[in-house]
């Protein structure tokens, strides 16, 4: 991670997810107005005039009792500790709050670089006066929303910033996917061995997708905690319905996902949806069982437990099944060894020349049954790049293949090669 980082903080709803989205130029973060939408701390690359640094949305500090406001607030405080400088975003067109003077005190006890953002400024438009009397020499008026502002504000930022040529990575992607309060957060800080998402047994507690390094036997890995995945007659607040957005997106842009299933709770068909997007997307998938701890156990209540899951999804019989605890972190280990077999098999790359021997040994165990009259033959195969191992298969007439000796094909080459974790594309093309 880049070493130069700015987190923005402030109080709920003052625009802080609406900066933080203008300067990464996309929409990441969810904007809602509503107070507590962001929770997690956020991070994200940034280029601006061929300077690179990270920025950090954080969720709004606030004095109030309510769900979530003390886990937001330590978030933010870990933010704050991580960053170089501290962009504190208020809304310029009010006077001062209590919480205002509240935030202050928190980052000056950092010794951090503070700048002062006054938002929803638009047009020149005068901040209020009473911002001066947090004691800062500098304010700068910003509109997050149009855009206004925000190159001044960043060239002051950037006058405490080291040399970074840092460049966006090319790390293999994990998402970890699963319905909420299965444990995906718990497992995130688990695998990273710190607080970096909230924990609760509130679902739907992460609605933002959050990003982290993790490192297993000296490689770097991305990795995302999404979203809970809900059923969409469940999701009344609309902020939850872009975070259901967000998860499928972070499970697309994946190398390699983990569906965490919470194992106290019966297997839904919601559960297999899941999977299934995950399979009609062709991305590779490890099946996690949590809280193993709290189940009770006999001698084959894991082959069991493994059996209902196999019927559950059938469809995805190459899916490893780790069995969990991200609580106490029991078969961590086990689940980081899998991660690392299953990237192997991702990116294993195999010679032409096995190929084709391969493949006409298989014709000669089981030659392609007859279609109309006529039966497939499999002449060529050769292994193009893909998200996945892909093959292409040249064959006398695709007309004359047979769905079952597709099948075939497919469990062959799994037995000849190690593909466990991922699926494979098989395709076939005339010869001629």
């Amino acid at each position: 991670m880049s070493k130069n980082l700015v987190a923005i903080i402030g109080r709920p709803n003052v625009g802080k997810s609406t900066l933080y989205n203008r300067i990464i130029g996309k929409r990441k973060s969810i904007v809602f107005d509503e107070p507590g939408v962001t929770r997690d701390r956020l991070y994200h690359k940034v280029s601006w005039l061929n300077k690179n640094f990270t920025v950090i949305d954080t969720g709004g500090i606030s004095t109030e009792k309510k769900p979530f406001l003390e886990d937001i607030r330590i978030q933010a405080q870990i933010a704050i500790e991580e960053a170089k400088v501290i962009v504190f975003v208020l809304d310029g067109r009010m006077e001062v709050t209590k919480e205002d003077f509240y935030i202050i005190n928190i980052i000056r006890k950092s010794n951090k670089k503070i700048v002062i953002a006054a938002n929803k400024t638009e047009g020149n438009k005068s901040f209020d006066t009473s911002l001066y009397t947090l004691g800062v020499d500098e304010i700068f008026p910003i509109s997050a929303l149009h855009g206004e502002g925000v190159g001044e504000l960043l060239e002051s930022i950037f006058k405490n910033f080291e040399v970074d040529d840092e460049k966006d990575n090319n790390l293999f992607k994990l998402s970890i996917i699963g319905k909420p309060n299965a444990g995906k957060s718990s497992l995130l800080n688990k695998l990273l061995n710190e607080e970096r998402a909230i924990v609760s047994e509130i679902a739907g507690t992460t609605r933002d997708s959050i990003n982290s390094t993790l490192l297993i036997d000296n490689e770097e890995f991305e990795i995302v905690d999404t979203a809970g995945i809900n059923r969409k007659s469940k999701l009344v607040e609309s902020i939850d319905h872009y975070a259901l957005g967000r998860a499928f997106k972070s499970l697309d842009e994946s190398n390699l996902s983990l569906l965490i299933i919470d194992a106290t709770n019966e297997l839904s068909h919601f559960d297999a949806r899941i999977a299934g997007y995950a399979m009609e997307s062709k991305k590779p998938i490890i099946i996690v069982i949590n809280k193993w701890d709290l189940i009770k156990k006999s001698t084959n209540t894991m082959i069991e437990f493994e059996k209902r899951i196999r019927k559950e999804f059938k469809f995805m019989t190459w899916a490893p099944i780790v069995f969990i605890s991200a609580l106490n972190g029991n078969k961590i280990e086990k689940l980081l060894k899998e991660i690392t077999l299953v990237k192997i098999n991702i990116e294993r790359e195999v010679k032409t020349t096995l190929l084709n021997e391969v493949i006409m040994e298989m014709q000669q165990m089981q030659p392609a049954p007859s279609l109309k009259g006529k039966r497939v033959n499999i002449n060529y195969i050769k292994q193009i790049k893909g998200s996945v191992p892909t093959f292409v298969l040249f064959v006398n007439n695709v007309d004359y293949l047979h769905f079952t000796y597709k099948r075939y094909i497919e469990n062959q080459m799994r037995e000849y090669f190690d593909f466990r974790g991922t699926p494979i594309s098989l395709v076939f093309r005339n010869k001629k």
